[in-house]
């Protein structure tokens, strides 16, 4: 498994990189999947989640975090393979979104973004919640990877 962490702020964040990674490995292992994972992973503001948001989306406003899934099949565009590497795809985790969400939700900010970070690992692993048995299998998925979890 291997993470590329980027950090487009100017917050100091690069202790989230070995939590993260933490939840990558237990993700992967809880799923019992055998590849060479790769995920680059950043952390962005407001301002550059929104403008990927409405760029990528075309849905004006920030979000708390975006998933670029190399391995799905897009009509017209070239698919990545590598026989070394699983490289999954990019994830943009959106830190003031995160900060509000933890206050909303009464719970901390560490929390939050390892949070944030699984649901974009997961969407670059094929999962989504576009309907109702898709969200309870995504969510419930997550609720498991955090189970005893204390951030």
């Amino acid at each position: 498994m291997e993470l590329d962490f980027i950090n487009l702020t100017n917050e100091e964040f690069e202790y989230f990189f070995d939590k993260f990674s933490y939840f990558f490995d237990k993700i992967i292992a809880y799923l019992g999947l055998k590849d060479n994972f790769y995920a680059e992973i950043n952390i962005v503001d407001n301002e550059k989640i929104h403008v990927i948001n409405k760029e990528y989306r075309g849905i004006d406003r920030p979000t708390d975090v975006i998933s670029f899934a190399f391995n799905d099949y897009v009509e017209g565009e070239t698919t990545i393979v590598n026989s070394q590497i699983n490289v999954l795809g990019e994830i943009f985790i959106n830190f003031e979104r995160a900060k509000e969400q933890a206050e909303e939700l009464n719970q901390s900010f560490d929390r939050e973004m390892c949070f944030l970070f699984v649901h974009g690992i997961l969407h670059l692993l094929g999962y989504d919640h576009m309907t109702p048995d898709d969200e309870e299998e995504m969510y419930g998925l997550q609720r498991k990877i955090f189970e005893g979890e204390k951030l």
